[in-house]
Protein backbone atom coordinates (compact mmCIF):
# COMPACT_ATOMS: atom_id res chain seq x y z
CA UNK A 1 0.00 0.00 0.00
CA UNK A 2 1.12 3.34 -1.19
CA UNK A 3 2.58 5.43 2.63
CA UNK A 4 -0.02 8.34 2.71
CA UNK A 5 0.94 11.96 3.17
CA UNK A 6 2.73 12.76 6.28
CA UNK A 7 1.09 15.98 6.74
CA UNK A 8 -2.32 14.79 6.07
CA UNK A 9 -1.57 11.78 8.23
CA UNK A 10 -1.24 14.52 11.59
CA UNK A 11 -3.86 16.84 9.64
CA UNK A 12 -1.65 19.79 9.53
CA UNK A 13 -0.73 22.46 6.25
CA UNK A 14 2.35 21.96 4.52
CA UNK A 15 3.53 25.41 6.78
CA UNK A 16 2.57 23.96 10.05
CA UNK A 17 5.30 25.43 12.74
CA UNK A 18 6.46 21.99 15.05
CA UNK A 19 4.13 23.41 17.60
CA UNK A 20 1.17 22.70 15.60
CA UNK A 21 2.71 19.36 14.52
CA UNK A 22 3.33 18.07 18.59
CA UNK A 23 -0.12 19.36 18.75
CA UNK A 24 -1.76 17.15 16.39
CA UNK A 25 0.40 14.21 17.33
CA UNK A 26 -0.31 14.41 20.57
CA UNK A 27 -4.30 14.45 19.91
CA UNK A 28 -3.96 11.09 17.80
CA UNK A 29 -1.21 9.63 20.09
CA UNK A 30 -3.99 9.91 22.73
CA UNK A 31 -6.07 8.20 20.28
CA UNK A 32 -4.53 5.30 18.70
CA UNK A 33 -1.72 4.19 20.73
CA UNK A 34 -1.92 0.58 21.17
CA UNK A 35 -2.00 0.96 25.09
CA UNK A 36 -5.43 2.40 24.47
CA UNK A 37 -6.59 0.46 22.02
CA UNK A 38 -6.06 -3.25 23.10
CA UNK A 39 -5.79 -6.21 20.39
CA UNK A 40 -7.04 -3.21 17.32
CA UNK A 41 -4.78 -3.46 15.14
CA UNK A 42 -5.95 -0.66 13.03
CA UNK A 43 -5.36 2.06 15.66
CA UNK A 44 -2.06 0.31 16.14
CA UNK A 45 -1.48 0.80 12.62
CA UNK A 46 -2.69 4.80 12.56
CA UNK A 47 -0.48 5.08 15.81
CA UNK A 48 2.70 3.59 13.81
CA UNK A 49 1.63 6.03 10.59
CA UNK A 50 1.40 9.11 12.87
CA UNK A 51 4.27 8.53 14.74
CA UNK A 52 6.78 8.59 12.17
CA UNK A 53 5.43 11.34 10.31
CA UNK A 54 5.75 13.18 13.58
CA UNK A 55 9.60 11.75 13.96
CA UNK A 56 10.35 13.06 9.71
CA UNK A 57 8.15 16.18 10.25
CA UNK A 58 9.91 17.59 13.49
CA UNK A 59 13.82 16.82 12.12
CA UNK A 60 14.44 19.89 9.99
CA UNK A 61 16.42 17.54 7.76
CA UNK A 62 14.12 14.76 7.16
CA UNK A 63 11.23 17.32 6.90
CA UNK A 64 13.29 19.41 4.08
CA UNK A 65 14.18 16.70 1.64
CA UNK A 66 10.74 15.05 2.36
CA UNK A 67 9.60 18.25 0.96
CA UNK A 68 11.82 18.38 -1.74
CA UNK A 69 11.75 14.60 -2.53
CA UNK A 70 8.76 12.85 -0.56
CA UNK A 71 9.18 9.65 0.85
CA UNK A 72 11.98 8.79 -1.75
CA UNK A 73 13.88 11.68 0.32
CA UNK A 74 13.57 10.05 3.36
CA UNK A 75 16.02 7.40 4.49
CA UNK A 76 14.48 4.52 4.55
CA UNK A 77 15.92 3.21 8.07
CA UNK A 78 13.64 5.89 9.64
CA UNK A 79 11.03 3.34 9.57
CA UNK A 80 13.01 0.66 10.75
CA UNK A 81 12.17 1.41 14.67
CA UNK A 82 8.15 0.49 13.71
CA UNK A 83 9.03 -3.14 13.11
CA UNK A 84 8.59 -5.71 15.78
CA UNK A 85 8.33 -3.57 19.52
CA UNK A 86 9.34 0.32 17.99
CA UNK A 87 7.09 1.99 20.37
CA UNK A 88 7.20 1.91 24.16
CA UNK A 89 4.53 2.33 27.17
CA UNK A 90 1.91 5.16 26.45
CA UNK A 91 4.17 7.56 29.18
CA UNK A 92 7.10 7.33 26.72
CA UNK A 93 5.03 8.71 23.54
CA UNK A 94 4.42 11.87 25.19
CA UNK A 95 7.85 12.42 26.83
CA UNK A 96 9.25 14.14 24.27
CA UNK A 97 6.18 16.55 24.61
CA UNK A 98 5.72 16.94 28.54
CA UNK A 99 9.52 17.31 28.93
CA UNK A 100 9.11 20.55 26.66
CA UNK A 101 6.52 21.73 28.31
CA UNK A 102 7.42 21.52 32.20
CA UNK A 103 11.22 20.81 31.35
CA UNK A 104 11.15 17.85 33.98
CA UNK A 105 10.55 14.12 33.77
CA UNK A 106 12.71 11.20 32.44
CA UNK A 107 13.16 12.69 28.65
CA UNK A 108 16.33 11.37 26.26
CA UNK A 109 18.69 12.82 27.75
CA UNK A 110 18.14 10.11 30.69
CA UNK A 111 18.08 12.56 33.65
CA UNK A 112 16.96 11.58 36.73
CA UNK A 113 12.95 12.45 37.71
CA UNK A 114 12.39 16.31 39.76
CA UNK A 115 9.52 15.96 41.52
CA UNK A 116 7.69 19.04 42.82
CA UNK A 117 6.57 18.44 46.71
CA UNK A 118 3.51 17.76 48.16
CA UNK A 119 0.77 20.56 49.05
CA UNK A 120 -0.11 20.32 52.67
CA UNK A 121 -3.32 21.49 54.47
CA UNK A 122 -4.10 22.71 57.84
CA UNK A 123 -7.05 23.04 59.55
CA UNK A 124 -7.16 26.62 61.19
CA UNK A 125 -10.66 27.30 63.62
CA UNK A 126 -11.48 30.84 64.14
CA UNK A 127 -14.58 32.50 65.56
CA UNK A 128 -17.51 33.99 64.00
CA UNK A 129 -16.56 37.91 65.11
CA UNK A 130 -12.86 36.71 63.69
CA UNK A 131 -13.96 35.52 60.46
CA UNK A 132 -16.13 38.81 60.48
CA UNK A 133 -13.68 41.66 61.26
CA UNK A 134 -10.09 39.48 59.83
CA UNK A 135 -7.68 38.62 61.84
CA UNK A 136 -3.94 37.27 61.44
CA UNK A 137 -3.01 33.85 63.31
CA UNK A 138 0.13 32.46 63.89
CA UNK A 139 0.46 28.13 64.48
CA UNK A 140 3.24 25.54 64.43
CA UNK A 141 3.39 22.42 61.70
CA UNK A 142 5.50 19.88 61.25
CA UNK A 143 8.15 20.19 57.82
CA UNK A 144 10.74 18.41 56.81
CA UNK A 145 13.94 20.51 55.93
CA UNK A 146 17.19 20.08 54.34
CA UNK A 147 19.98 17.92 56.45
CA UNK A 148 22.82 20.44 57.46
CA UNK A 149 24.86 18.62 57.63
CA UNK A 150 25.02 16.54 54.43
CA UNK A 151 23.42 19.89 52.75
CA UNK A 152 20.79 17.55 51.60
CA UNK A 153 22.95 14.70 49.58
CA UNK A 154 22.51 12.22 52.25
CA UNK A 155 25.76 10.95 52.13
CA UNK A 156 27.87 11.13 54.92
CA UNK A 157 30.23 14.13 55.01
CA UNK A 158 33.50 13.58 52.66
CA UNK A 159 31.19 11.21 50.22
CA UNK A 160 28.79 11.20 47.82
CA UNK A 161 26.37 9.62 46.16
CA UNK A 162 27.23 7.03 42.99
CA UNK A 163 24.76 6.45 39.98
CA UNK A 164 22.28 3.57 40.52
CA UNK A 165 23.80 0.73 38.96
CA UNK A 166 20.10 -0.85 38.06
CA UNK A 167 19.07 1.82 36.10
CA UNK A 168 22.37 3.91 35.22
CA UNK A 169 20.93 7.18 36.54
CA UNK A 170 17.93 7.15 34.67
CA UNK A 171 15.83 7.07 37.73
CA UNK A 172 13.93 4.46 35.36
CA UNK A 173 14.37 1.17 34.15
CA UNK A 174 12.15 -0.23 30.92
CA UNK A 175 10.65 -3.85 31.16
CA UNK A 176 9.82 -6.11 28.12
CA UNK A 177 6.57 -7.55 27.95
CA UNK A 178 6.74 -9.73 24.57
CA UNK A 179 5.60 -7.41 21.90
CA UNK A 180 5.55 -4.11 24.49
CA UNK A 181 8.23 -1.98 26.09
CA UNK A 182 6.87 -0.87 29.70
CA UNK A 183 9.20 1.86 31.35
CA UNK A 184 8.87 2.84 34.63
CA UNK A 185 10.59 3.79 38.26
CA UNK A 186 13.68 2.08 38.94
CA UNK A 187 12.75 -0.34 42.76
CA UNK A 188 16.84 0.07 43.41
CA UNK A 189 17.13 4.02 43.80
CA UNK A 190 13.11 4.60 43.68
CA UNK A 191 13.40 7.34 40.76
CA UNK A 192 16.23 9.19 42.42
CA UNK A 193 18.41 7.92 39.76
CA UNK A 194 21.31 7.46 42.55
CA UNK A 195 21.90 5.30 45.72
CA UNK A 196 24.11 6.48 48.82
CA UNK A 197 26.70 3.71 50.07
CA UNK A 198 27.76 5.41 53.02
CA UNK A 199 24.66 7.68 54.09
CA UNK A 200 24.33 11.11 56.59
CA UNK A 201 24.30 9.82 60.15
CA UNK A 202 22.09 13.41 60.89
CA UNK A 203 19.34 12.23 58.28
CA UNK A 204 20.12 8.20 57.81
CA UNK A 205 20.09 9.21 53.76
CA UNK A 206 16.75 11.19 53.42
CA UNK A 207 18.94 14.61 53.06
CA UNK A 208 16.20 15.59 54.56
CA UNK A 209 15.30 16.25 58.44
CA UNK A 210 11.90 16.85 60.52
CA UNK A 211 11.47 19.89 62.44
CA UNK A 212 8.86 22.26 63.50
CA UNK A 213 8.34 25.43 62.41
CA UNK A 214 5.74 28.73 63.18
CA UNK A 215 3.78 30.04 60.35
CA UNK A 216 1.85 33.32 60.27
CA UNK A 217 -1.27 33.69 58.14
CA UNK A 218 -3.46 36.52 57.93
CA UNK A 219 -6.91 36.16 57.40
CA UNK A 220 -8.92 38.55 55.78
CA UNK A 221 -12.15 40.55 57.02
CA UNK A 222 -15.27 37.55 55.31
CA UNK A 223 -14.00 34.50 54.72
CA UNK A 224 -17.00 31.71 55.41
CA UNK A 225 -16.49 28.10 56.49
CA UNK A 226 -14.12 25.76 54.28
CA UNK A 227 -12.49 28.61 52.45
CA UNK A 228 -8.89 28.09 52.03
CA UNK A 229 -5.76 30.65 52.06
CA UNK A 230 -2.72 29.22 49.83
CA UNK A 231 1.24 29.86 51.54
CA UNK A 232 3.08 29.50 48.38
CA UNK A 233 6.13 27.04 48.97
CA UNK A 234 5.24 26.19 52.78
CA UNK A 235 4.38 22.28 51.67
CA UNK A 236 6.93 19.25 51.41
CA UNK A 237 10.05 20.18 49.79
CA UNK A 238 10.74 18.63 46.69
CA UNK A 239 12.90 15.94 45.53
CA UNK A 240 16.34 16.03 42.99
CA UNK A 241 16.01 19.60 42.86
CA UNK A 242 12.22 20.12 42.70
CA UNK A 243 10.37 23.08 43.83
CA UNK A 244 8.54 22.58 47.25
CA UNK A 245 4.53 21.94 47.26
CA UNK A 246 2.28 24.70 48.91
CA UNK A 247 0.26 24.77 52.34
CA UNK A 248 -3.13 25.47 52.52
CA UNK A 249 -4.73 27.10 55.73
CA UNK A 250 -8.44 25.64 55.55
CA UNK A 251 -10.76 27.86 57.38
CA UNK A 252 -13.17 26.56 59.89
CA UNK A 253 -16.12 28.89 61.74
CA UNK A 254 -16.89 27.90 65.67
CA UNK A 255 -20.63 27.48 65.80
CA UNK A 256 -21.85 30.97 67.41
CA UNK A 257 -23.90 31.02 70.64
CA UNK A 258 -26.17 33.71 69.29
CA UNK A 259 -25.88 34.33 65.60
CA UNK A 260 -26.06 31.76 62.43
CA UNK A 261 -24.47 32.60 58.93
CA UNK A 262 -26.00 32.29 55.79
CA UNK A 263 -23.52 34.19 53.11
CA UNK A 264 -23.07 37.38 54.32
CA UNK A 265 -26.15 37.93 56.09
CA UNK A 266 -26.52 36.47 60.14
CA UNK A 267 -29.75 35.15 61.51
CA UNK A 268 -30.88 34.80 65.29
CA UNK A 269 -33.92 33.71 67.34
CA UNK A 270 -35.23 36.58 69.31
CA UNK A 271 -38.08 35.27 72.06
CA UNK A 272 -40.35 37.62 73.36
CA UNK A 273 -42.78 37.36 76.57
CA UNK A 274 -46.59 37.07 74.84
CA UNK A 275 -48.03 40.44 75.95
CA UNK A 276 -45.19 41.96 74.37
CA UNK A 277 -45.81 40.13 71.27
CA UNK A 278 -49.49 41.55 72.04
CA UNK A 279 -49.17 44.79 73.24
CA UNK A 280 -45.70 45.81 71.53
CA UNK A 281 -42.64 47.22 72.98
CA UNK A 282 -38.85 47.90 72.13
CA UNK A 283 -35.99 45.44 72.65
CA UNK A 284 -32.53 45.39 72.35
CA UNK A 285 -30.88 42.84 70.40
CA UNK A 286 -27.17 42.04 70.11
CA UNK A 287 -25.17 42.55 66.85
CA UNK A 288 -21.53 41.93 65.64
CA UNK A 289 -20.81 45.86 66.77
CA UNK A 290 -22.66 46.49 69.85
CA UNK A 291 -26.53 46.17 70.08
CA UNK A 292 -29.58 47.63 68.41
CA UNK A 293 -32.84 48.53 69.12
CA UNK A 294 -36.23 46.53 67.22
CA UNK A 295 -39.24 48.33 67.79
CA UNK A 296 -42.29 45.22 68.41
CA UNK A 297 -45.43 46.19 67.08
CA UNK A 298 -48.81 45.20 68.86
CA UNK A 299 -49.95 41.88 67.49
CA UNK A 300 -46.60 40.21 66.41
CA UNK A 301 -46.74 36.74 65.70
CA UNK A 302 -44.38 34.19 66.35
CA UNK A 303 -42.05 33.49 63.44
CA UNK A 304 -42.32 36.80 61.98
CA UNK A 305 -38.73 38.20 60.98
CA UNK A 306 -37.14 41.79 61.49
CA UNK A 307 -34.37 42.75 58.88
CA UNK A 308 -31.79 45.31 60.36
CA UNK A 309 -30.18 46.34 57.17
CA UNK A 310 -26.15 46.76 56.73
CA UNK A 311 -26.08 44.60 59.97
CA UNK A 312 -24.46 41.70 58.68
CA UNK A 313 -20.76 40.62 57.10
CA UNK A 314 -19.14 41.98 54.46
CA UNK A 315 -17.99 38.77 53.00
CA UNK A 316 -14.58 38.85 50.94
CA UNK A 317 -15.79 38.96 47.35
CA UNK A 318 -18.29 41.41 48.41
CA UNK A 319 -18.89 45.40 47.74
CA UNK A 320 -21.62 45.56 50.43
CA UNK A 321 -22.59 44.89 53.90
CA UNK A 322 -25.06 41.39 54.73
CA UNK A 323 -28.14 41.97 56.59
CA UNK A 324 -29.12 40.47 60.27
CA UNK A 325 -32.73 38.68 60.44
CA UNK A 326 -34.04 38.37 63.66
CA UNK A 327 -36.53 35.71 63.85
CA UNK A 328 -39.62 36.23 66.54
CA UNK A 329 -40.19 33.01 68.99
CA UNK A 330 -43.06 34.33 71.85
CA UNK A 331 -42.26 32.37 74.53
CA UNK A 332 -44.91 30.69 76.12
CA UNK A 333 -44.91 31.95 80.15
CA UNK A 334 -43.87 29.04 82.56
CA UNK A 335 -44.01 28.27 86.41
CA UNK A 336 -47.43 30.21 86.82
CA UNK A 337 -48.84 31.64 89.76
CA UNK A 338 -52.34 30.79 90.91
CA UNK A 339 -53.10 34.57 90.75
CA UNK A 340 -51.05 34.63 87.23
CA UNK A 341 -53.99 31.18 85.88
CA UNK A 342 -56.78 33.48 87.56
CA UNK A 343 -56.15 35.95 85.16
CA UNK A 344 -55.13 33.90 82.16
CA UNK A 345 -58.79 31.93 82.46
CA UNK A 346 -60.17 35.13 82.73
CA UNK A 347 -58.41 36.40 79.68
CA UNK A 348 -59.64 33.04 77.99
CA UNK A 349 -62.97 33.90 78.73
CA UNK A 350 -63.39 37.30 77.49
CA UNK A 351 -61.20 36.18 74.51
CA UNK A 352 -64.09 33.61 73.27
CA UNK A 353 -66.51 36.02 73.91
CA UNK A 354 -65.63 37.06 70.00
CA UNK A 355 -63.12 34.48 68.82
CA UNK A 356 -63.28 35.22 65.43
CA UNK A 357 -61.86 38.96 66.12
CA UNK A 358 -59.42 37.77 68.65
CA UNK A 359 -58.22 34.91 67.26
CA UNK A 360 -58.36 34.86 63.37
CA UNK A 361 -55.65 31.97 62.98
CA UNK A 362 -57.41 29.59 65.28
CA UNK A 363 -61.05 30.32 63.37
CA UNK A 364 -59.54 30.03 59.87
CA UNK A 365 -57.58 26.76 60.59
CA UNK A 366 -60.78 25.41 62.51
CA UNK A 367 -63.29 26.51 59.50
CA UNK A 368 -60.41 24.54 57.08
CA UNK A 369 -61.03 21.16 59.43
CA UNK A 370 -64.80 21.16 58.99
CA UNK A 371 -64.63 21.56 55.74
CA UNK A 372 -61.77 18.66 55.57
CA UNK A 373 -64.16 16.29 57.27
CA UNK A 374 -67.35 17.53 55.86
CA UNK A 375 -70.75 18.15 57.97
Amino acid sequence: MAKRDYYEVLGVNRDADEEAIKKAYRRLAMKYHPDRNPDDKSAEEKFKEAKLAYEILTDAEKRSAYDRFGHAGVDPSAAAGFSGSGFGGFAEAFGDIFGDIFGQGQGRGGRSSVYRGADLRYNLEISLEQAARGTESKFRIPTWEACGTCSGSGAKPGSKPSACATCHGHGQVRMQQGFFSIQQTCPKCHGAGKVISDPCSACHGAGKVKKHKTLSVKIPAGVDEGDRIRLAGEGEPGSNGGPPGDLYVQVHVKPHAVFQREGNDLHCEMPISFTVAALGGDLDIPTLEGSAKVRVPSETQSGKVFRLRGKGIKGVRSNAMGDLLCHVAVETPVNLTERQRELLREFEAISKRDEERHNPQAKSWMDKVKEFFGP
